[in-house]
């Protein structure tokens, strides 16, 4: 549905008020080299998947409000259906950088939007009309034949999926990485590649992840971390980012609630940005020395309240966290 524009002014009023825009906390403020973001001179960035499908019916209006919350940049989930040289006029109007863009390898479904398969030069060219030189896969290959059961969860059809997949898969997947990464590069475009908690599940004596890592080129596939599904998986942020280092070029921001299950299933259990279990005063300095480019926030569902408070108070987080 659209955004109600009269609705929206409230709601910033509201976030201001609250302390949610930068300088109007009513606290004193600390050392300005204390804080995590100021110290290190990076935007707070947001991926707008988790304001829901919703925010493509105003891009406009949605950027006007992700702006107010204390947002510096952007990452798309796709491309709305919308023109993108106008989405990018609507993002300098609203004063935010739009910075990556999710480009899957592969369609769940036909008329699906943008993907890989497309001509690396149709690619190149949206890329060009946002004004962006990052692409990222965000999910892996598809198993051949996939298809999801009557009545079966989406994220029960994944998990199944992937659980009867070898090695294999994520080897052809490996090689069908390199050669976009190579076709993006030839075009001045960094690729990277987005993780979920399925890629950590154990696969013989590897994990799909330790092939991937292995068998793709760092020169062509970078990788953009996704901390909330680490920590699903039961691995360590902080660990995970100094086994990649600066093959890191950037970060989902997203929390797991306390006392959220470790596992491989494809469902996560969010929470706002500093509700949860990561100890980010701890992880965001280990991203800062490997020089993370980019600080995505982004929450799964379920939400327990409107997505938009929800982004607001993990944007509130950041914007104090001492690291």
């Amino acid at each position: 549905m659209p955004i109600d524009r009269r609705a929206l002014l409230q709601s910033m009023a509201l976030l201001g008020a609250a302390g949610f825009v930068p300088g109007c906390s009513g606290k004193s403020a600390p050392a300005a080299n204390t804080r995590f973001f100021e110290r290190i001179g990076k935007p707070i960035g947001l991926q707008l998947y988790a304001l829901g499908d919703e925010a493509g019916a105003d891009l406009g209006a949605t950027f006007a409000m992700v702006k107010a919350m204390g947002y510096g940049e952007v990452e798309l989930p796709n491309l709305y259906g919308q023109d993108p040289a106008a989405i990018k006029a609507l993002a300098d109007a609203a004063g935010l950088a739009i910075a990556s863009l999710h480009v899957p390898a592969m369609p769940f479904a036909p008329g699906d939007g943008l993907t890989f398969q497309a001509e690396p030069d149709e690619v190149a060219r949206v890329a060009a009309a946002l004004g962006i030189s990052y692409l990222v896969i965000p999910f892996p290959i598809l198993p051949e034949g996939f298809a999801i059961g009557a009545g079966e969860p989406f994220p029960t059809a994944i998990t199944r999926a992937f659980s009867g997949v070898d090695v294999t898969h994520w080897q052809r997947a490996a090689a069908r990485f390199n050669q976009i990464g190579q076709a993006m590069k030839d075009r001045g475009i960094a690729l990277a590649y987005h993780n979920h908690n399925l890629e950590f599940a154990p696969l013989g004596d590897t994990t799909p992840w330790a092939v991937l890592m292995a068998e793709t080129d760092p020169e062509l596939l970078k990788v953009q971390l996704d901390l909330g599904w680490v920590a699903q998986a039961g691995r360590d942020p902080a660990e995970v980012l100094l086994e990649l280092g600066t093959r890191v070029t950037s970060l989902h921001v997203k929390d797991v609630a306390v006392g959220g299950a470790n596992s491989f299933y494809f469902g996560a259990t969010p929470t706002e940005v500093g509700s949860g279990r990561i100890d980010w005063a701890s992880v965001l300095p280990v991203a800062g020395e490997a020089g993370v480019a980019h600080y995505f926030v982004e929450q799964e569902p379920p939400f327990t309240g409107p997505r938009a408070e929800a982004m607001a108070k993990s944007a509130r987080f950041l914007q104090e966290l001492e690291a």
